[in-house]
């Protein structure tokens, strides 16, 4: 299943997952991510949205389907050699104790590395970089857990950019970030999607965000597709309406010419909560 003659850098064939065994979180999903390109999952809550992206990371596994990695099965990856190709940032993270955000960073060129050849400059300057493009260079002997919720959750995702993989998958990364970092979150995932070709696969919550950033949009609804493409394909008000039950406006961004959804206003006296 080919996107727009784009080459395919992730895909999921028949893909059902289930929890305890009995009730489908996912069931029958087929789905293609191109190669660098930006793509962002949105739906309702439980709709399914990380638990594709923790199957797409090997994190979960289907009950039945397979996932390909550059058209190979991801069970046939060695552990180091998709850690090699895929960085996966989850939705939430535990806090070692008493680790430094360098420390934190550096576990994400572990994967380089083997018992014959430990930290090398190459190591170094990833690691330095990441701090760099998350604007933690100052705070990089800092121990993690001083760091506000939001420094931490930069500092999580600069172990995935230290990583160096061709494909990033960041489940809600804007979490915790007040909305300037935010965006430069998400100002950093087209960068580096654009000047160093990375593949980046998001799930985001924000559906103005996601229509910004994004190349392609995946919304999802009961573990479904319910739309695929651009998002200007996407983000429409029967869209928003069958996977949120919300009414709106879908505008122009003056600034960006994407999608801008603004919900209906309701009167205090139509509102009832009986």
């Amino acid at each position: 299943m080919h996107q727009n003659n784009f080459n395919i850098a992730l895909e999921v064939k028949d893909l059902t997952l289930c929890y305890q065994q009995y009730h489908a979180v996912i069931e029958g999903l087929s789905l293609s991510f191109a190669e660098n390109k930006i793509s962002v999952i949105i739906g309702p809550n439980g709709c399914g949205k990380s638990t594709l992206l923790k199957t797409l990371a090997n994190v979960a596994q289907p009950s039945q389907g397979e996932v390909f990695l550059n058209t190979k099965p991801v069970h046939e990856y060695s552990r180091k050699e998709f850690a090699s190709t895929l960085g996966f940032l989850p939705q939430k993270n535990n806090v070692p104790s008493g680790i430094t955000v360098r420390e934190l960073v550096a576990r994400g060129r572990y994967v380089h590395q083997s018992f014959l050849q430990q930290w090398r400059e190459a190591d170094e300057l990833a690691l330095k970089q990441a701090l760099q493009w998350t604007q933690l260079t100052n705070l990089a002997e800092q121990p993690l857990e001083s760091l506000s919720g939001g420094q931490q959750q930069r500092a999580w995702i600069a172990l995935v950019l230290a990583q160096q993989t061709p494909i990033i998958l960041l489940d809600e990364p804007t979490t915790y970030l007040d909305i300037g970092h935010q965006h430069e979150v998400l100002n950093l995932c087209r960068w580096i999607n654009k000047t160093h070709k990375r593949t980046c696969i998001l799930v985001l919550h924000d559906l103005n965000q996601a229509a910004r950033y994004a190349d392609h949009i995946i919304a999802m609804k009961d573990g479904k597709i319910v739309a695929t493409g651009t998002p200007k394909q996407v983000i429409t008000p029967e869209n928003i309406a069958e996977l949120f039950n919300l009414s709106c406006s879908v505008i122009t961004d003056p600034i960006r010419n994407t999608p801008l959804i603004i919900p209906e206003f309701e009167n205090i006296e139509d509102i009832h909560f009986e």
